[in-house]
């Protein structure tokens, strides 16, 4: 059986945190029209909090987008589904876009995969880490990757179109806390019980892990899967992008999408 060809991205827009999920679904559109190939973005984020549709539907919304920038974070609504969810300079995101005509069919092992990739990254690293939902987690799914069951490590989550899909997600490298100190009075807001204790970090089980050696794992295991070709974003994705970026702003009113 032939290996897929995945093309590998690198760029990100830390200065723009609100501009990567509009990236990640110009990117999701394109592989959906045919028009580009399967992509991989890995990158390091700017400080966003991304609220999933079931957030944007509750009472408390506008208090929990007040709540995230009253903590210097990027209020946005994300492309993927799961519960609202952060991104900051010591953590790693990723967006995969899978063209696919039948994309309802591999949800599951879509999520099986991207799980497996990252379990054997962090493998890599000496991480002993496992699939599975950590009790009391933010953004809690049975995907999520932990190290020991114990502390939550990577989120992922999953957005479908007509003719492909999009897995995206966060690796917390550093900076545990710095997730949990916007998403304390957020999931309070939301009425969403969490427990911070079990948000953890790569650094918490070796404080050596740089970011980039994390995305130098992520990227070699992908790379061991299939065949991988790197390269950067078209101008016409940029150009999509800017025209979606309003779509993904959270202005603590109702979904749009």
């Amino acid at each position: 059986m032939a290996r897929r060809v995945i093309h590998l991205l690198r760029q990100g827009f830390p200065e723009r945190p609100d501009f990567d999920g509009a990236v990640s679904r110009a990117l999701l559109e394109a592989a959906a029209a045919g028009e580009v190939s399967e992509s991989f973005r890995l990158f390091v984020p700017g400080r966003v909090l991304a609220f999933g549709v079931r957030d944007t539907a509750r009472p408390a919304y506008p208090a929990a987008v007040a709540a995230a920038r009253q903590e210097g974070f990027s209020p946005v609504e994300r492309l993927a589904g799961g519960r609202a969810a952060v991104f900051h300079e010591h953590t790693l995101a990723f967006a995969w876009a899978i063209p696919d005509p039948e994309p309802r069919r591999s949800i599951r092992a879509r999520f099986e995969e991207l799980a497996g990739v990252v379990v054997e990254a962090l493998a890599g690293l000496g991480v002993d880490a496992r699939i599975g939902e950590v009790p009391g987690e933010y953004c809690p799914g049975r995907h999520s990757v932990s190290h020991r069951q114990r502390l939550k490590l990577m989120g992922v989550g999953q957005r479908l179109s007509r003719n492909a899909a999009h897995v995206g997600g966060v690796i917390v490298v550093g900076g545990a806390q710095l997730v949990n100190r916007p998403l304390i009075p957020v999931y309070e807001a939301l009425g969403i019980p969490f427990d911070p204790a079990v948000t953890g970090s790569l650094r918490d089980i070796d404080s050596t892990i740089t970011v980039e050696q994390a995305a130098a794992a992520v990227l070699a295991e992908v790379a061991a899967r299939d065949e991988t070709v790197e390269g950067g974003l078209e101008a016409r994705t940029i150009r999509r992008a800017r025209e979606l970026v309003a779509d993904h702003l959270a202005d603590g009113g109702s979904a749009r999408r």
